[in-house]
Parts: structure tokens; sequence; C-alpha cells
């Protein structure tokens, strides 16, 4: 009987067992197993970014400087007079082409002409009282002194009458060049002062033209270089040349301000006009043009990925002149190098990429 409780025991012992080392054998881990999700699909860790490419190459470029300008007379006055007085004649038509020194406005002059003539009477007398006294010094009949006291006073009166000379003049007001007038703003009878603006008169052939260009090509802008320009509503173009240069270059837009001299003897042209000029420096037949969407702009400097045996490598660039679709590089390639265009902002330095198509 107790053989047969032992057997029985036994066989009892034996699957519970088996069961027991079975869970404690699945409840551990293999070290060797993947941790983790799994990949996803699509490009595995170790596999090439997809990329365009642009094989650098030389480019004949023809350098041209883009500015808004101002059309300016050649010259230009407010006529004023120097004089507080009235208008008793006004010779000239608003809008009309005058001529150096022609008679405009007349103001009245009746009492600078009355002292004027005053003091001619007076230098007579005292001309007369002179030549007079000199004969009595011949004789000792008169002293040395009294002779020069007289001859003073022929010459204050001389220097009276050139200076009311100089006022009668002042009350003729001339064209001081050959220009277009502009609109009147006084009449006849009108009282006028120093400060009064009674027409404009300009010059409009020829014109002046002014402008600013960056700083950078302040070094290769010469006197003599001519300048395209349109204006606002006419399709024509017109040219001109360069002739001052301001030797400073402006503080606040850091560019440098240029004048150009214009013909305008058709009077197409008009004083105060917006005008878009163009420069064209020079033709560079080996510049290096990149597509613009290949620079990377940063904060200090500008980057371009280039391919270096299959890897990125990042390189400083300076760029220059842009056109609709792309940008010219003055520093940083050199003609062969192949150049990222797509993908750049998967890409790091170092990284691994296979080209998707190379222009």
């Amino acid at each position: 009987m107790r053989s047969k409780s032992v057997l029985f025991v036994l066989l009892f012992s034996i699957p519970a067992a088996t069961g027991l080392f079975s869970c404690q054998s699945g409840s551990k881990k293999d070290p060797k197993a993947p941790t983790g999700p799994a990949p996803a699909a699509g490009r595995g860790p170790g596999k090439p970014i997809l990329a365009d490419a642009y094989v650098v190459k030389p480019v004949k470029l023809d350098e041209i400087i883009e500015a808004s300008g101002t059309l300016q007379s050649n010259e230009e006055v407010e006529l004023k007079p120097e004089l507080t007085g009235r208008i008793v004649q006004i010779y000239f038509k608003e809008g009309t082409k005058v001529s150096k020194g022609t008679l405009l406005v007349k103001l009245y002059d009746g009492d600078i002409r009355a002292q004027l003539q005053k003091l001619e009477l007076q230098r007579q007398l005292a001309q007369t009282t002179l030549t007079r006294q000199q004969q009595l010094l011949k004789i000792n009949g008169i002293s040395q002194q009294d002779v020069d006291i007289t001859s003073n006073q022929v010459s204050a009166y001389g220097a009276d009458i050139e200076y009311n000379k100089a006022q009668l003049q002042k009350t003729e007001i001339r064209a001081p060049f050959s220009g277009t007038l502009g609109f009147r703003n006084v009449s006849e009878g009108a009282i006028v002062g120093p400060t009064t603006v009674m027409a404009t008169l300009q010059q409009l052939d020829p014109l002046k033209i002014d402008f600013a260009s960056p700083e950078k090509y302040s070094n290769v802008i010469r006197k003599g270089d001519p300048v395209t320009f349109s204006v606002a509503g006419d399709t024509e173009k017109y040219k001109g040349s360069i002739y001052a240069i301001d030797p400073k270059i402006d503080l606040a837009t850091r560019s440098v301000k240029i004048r150009a001299i214009v013909p305008n003897p058709g009077g197409k042209l008009f004083p105060g006009s917006f005008a878009r000029t163009s420069i064209q420096l020079k033709n560079n037949p080996n510049a290096i043009m990149i597509p613009s969407q290949a620079v990377i702009p940063g904060t200090r400097y500008k980057q371009v990925i280039v391919a270096d045996s299959g890897r990125a490598k990042f390189v400083n660039v300076e760029t220059g002149i842009r056109n609709a679709s792309n940008v010219q590089i003055l520093s940083g390639l050199e003609i062969g190098d192949t150049v990222i265009t797509t993908g750049i902002l998967q890409l790091k330095p170092g990284s691994t990429f296979r080209y998707n198509k190379v222009q």
C-alpha cells in the first residue's frame, strides 16, 4: 500500500515540474533578440538620400546693375527779387523758352533814379569846387587839407552813385541762363520781397538723372560709363553717361550716389520723372552661375553642398548678381564642382547620397 502511494505522488509531480520549468524559461529575454518596433518600410538607416545635382560650368554673364532713379533739371532756379518793391511790368509768358539775360520782371525804380540824379548833381558840384581849390592851392590861397576834404567828397559821391546803380539793376529780374519758364505766381502791381517766388526757370536739355548703386560696385563704376533707362508710361529706352560719382558711401543705405547726363533735344523727358536705370559693367565669359535653391542662407555666411566622393560637403560661398532662377558665385566654387540642388534639408556634413538627376 505504501508503494502505490509513492508511485502516485511521483507521477503527479513530474508534469507539474515540467510546466513550471517551461513558464520560467519563457519569462527570460533572449539578449540577441531585437528590441523596439520593427523598422518601417522604405529607406533604411544606411540607404543614401536621393538628390538632384548641378555641375558647375562657365557661363557668359553680362553684369548689369539696376537701380531706381529720378530725372532732374540740368539747371533750376526760383526767380525771387533781391529788393522789396512793386511789380510794374511782367515781360514773359508761362511755359515759354527764354535766353540768358532776357528781362522777365521789372520793379518800380523811381525812388532809386531820383536818388541817383541827386548824387550826380552833388558830385558835379563837389568836382567844380575841387577844381577851384586846386587853382587856389597853386598860389597858396588855400590849405592842402581843404583840398583833400573836397577830393574825398567827390570820391564818396562817386561810391554812392555806383551803389544806387547796383540797386537799380536789382529792380530788373533777368534770366540767369537759357531755359523754360514755369507758372508765374505774381501779377503786375503786387508787392514782392526777397522771399517771394515769382516763377521758376529750368534747363531741360540736357537733363540729369540721380540714382544709387551698392557699395560693392563703387570701384568698378567709372565716369563716362553708359547708362540705359526707361521712364513710366514710355517703352522707349533712353541713354546717358555718368559724369559725377559721390566720393562718400551713404551710411544709411550702404550705397554710392551717381549722377548721369541725359540729352533731351525733343523735350520728351520731364524733371521729376521716375526712371529705372541699368549699367552694363562688363562681359564675364567665365562666370559661375548655379540654381538659386542650392544656396543655403545663414546669419554669418552663405553655403552650398558640394559632392565629395559620394558624401555631402558644406562650402561657404560669396554671391553676386541674380536673375530669375540663378545666382552668381564669386568665390567658394570651381568649374567642375557638383552642387546639390534638392534634398539639402536632409543632408548633413558627411551624409551619403545618390544622384537622382544631374544637370
